[in-house]
């Protein structure tokens, strides 16, 4: 898929799979029975429908946004979100685990951890960004820059910007 025409879109616009936020949300999309919650495993909310016809036991997924154990995106060198390599067992890759959620009903156990959603390869005119918030977005590079243009400040303004900031100790 192509990088959208908008300046800035969400991350999920780059998932190579839906994902479902409730187990009622699963069995809707796919007609299919989700399995028992295990809560010794970690949240899944996607799933690989191809997964079971790898020949390998472990698959590998080239893109992922990577976290820290506190649940926050990785913040990379650059000031980016990093991606890495996410490595699932055949057979998980290709299931849920959505914890059952009821009005009224206590959140069930879990490890903490969710599996982050594998993403498609980024356009190259595509970058992912940090949003207000910290939030990960995505870029389109050329149209940004235009509304950037427009808006008058070019990216050349925000880093001079930028620089100014860091030397006068403020945030940006």
């Amino acid at each position: 898929m192509a990088a959208l025409p908008y300046p800035t879109y969400g991350i999920s616009h780059l998932y190579l799979f839906p994902v479902y936020q409730t187990r009622e949300a699963f069995r809707q999309a796919t007609g299919l029975e989700p399995p028992p919650y295990d809560e010794k495993k970690p949240i899944k909310s996607w799933f690989d429908p191809r997964a079971l016809e790898n020949p390998r036991r472990k698959i590998i997924y080239e893109n992922v946004i990577g976290y820290a154990s506190n649940g926050a995106p990785l913040v990379g060198p650059d000031g980016k979100p990093v991606l890495e390599p996410l490595v699932l067992d055949r057979e998980f890759a290709a299931t849920v685990n959505i914890p059952p959620k009821a009005p009224g009903v206590p959140d069930l156990p879990h490890t903490g951890e969710e599996i982050p959603v594998p993403l498609r390869p980024l356009e190259p005119n595509e970058e992912l960004f940090f949003q207000f918030g910290g939030s990960v977005a995505v870029k389109n590079k050329d149209l940004f820059q235009k509304l950037a243009e427009s808006a008058g400040f070019s990216e050349q303004d925000r880093l001079l910007l930028r620089k100014i900031a860091a030397k006068l100790g403020v945030a940006d």
